[in-house]
């Protein structure tokens, strides 16, 4: 599969980042705060989702963030995000958590999450997207289970939808 203007490869929009786990940075149980590590998840996905559009973007969703293990002062973080699948003018982007630990060398998927962003013309307009391909075994999983996540998604929003219709305005 080649690389053209209208189709890119996951690995086009790969975002690394590492960062260290200061004792700021932690709550009341010695582990990273999730606010900070939901900050780090957004700034790294954003910036995958701008690469594969070279256009500005918008976040349209958070699906989750799955804390699987404790991140602890005496580890790394390690975030890993890219571009799984793209909508017209929509993008779902995966992000992988690892904390390894700096003494040990021991490592672990800490967490994950996929966020969706969509692409703006310079009116603030959605804009179309380049079409993403995998390559790799994991982008390849990722990419063929997103249609399911799309679906889930589309059915969550218009729950939200709802209970915001539902509930007191201040």
């Amino acid at each position: 599969m080649t690389n053209t203007p209208n189709r890119k490869p996951c690995s086009a929009s790969r975002v690394l980042q590492t960062n260290r786990v200061l004792p700021p940075d932690t709550n009341n149980h010695q582990t990273l705060f999730g606010g900070k590590l939901m900050s780090y998840i957004d700034v790294v996905a954003s910036i995958s989702a701008q690469k594969h559009c070279r256009a500005s973007i918008v976040t349209a969703s958070m699906d989750s963030v799955d804390f699987l293990h404790p991140i602890r002062p005496t580890d790394a973080i390690h975030l890993e995000s890219f571009v799984t699948y793209t909508g017209s003018s929509s993008m779902e982007v995966f992000v992988k958590v690892i904390a390894e630990h700096l003494i040990t060398g021991q490592s672990k998927v800490a967490a994950t999450s996929f966020i969706t962003f969509v692409s703006l013309d310079e009116q603030g307009k959605p804009k179309r997207v380049p079409e993403v391909f995998p390559e790799t075994e994991e982008e390849k999983y990722l990419f063929d289970s997103a249609v399911d996540r799309m679906q889930l998604r589309k059915n969550r929003r218009k729950l939200s939808i709802y209970l915001a219709e539902q509930i007191e305005k201040y």
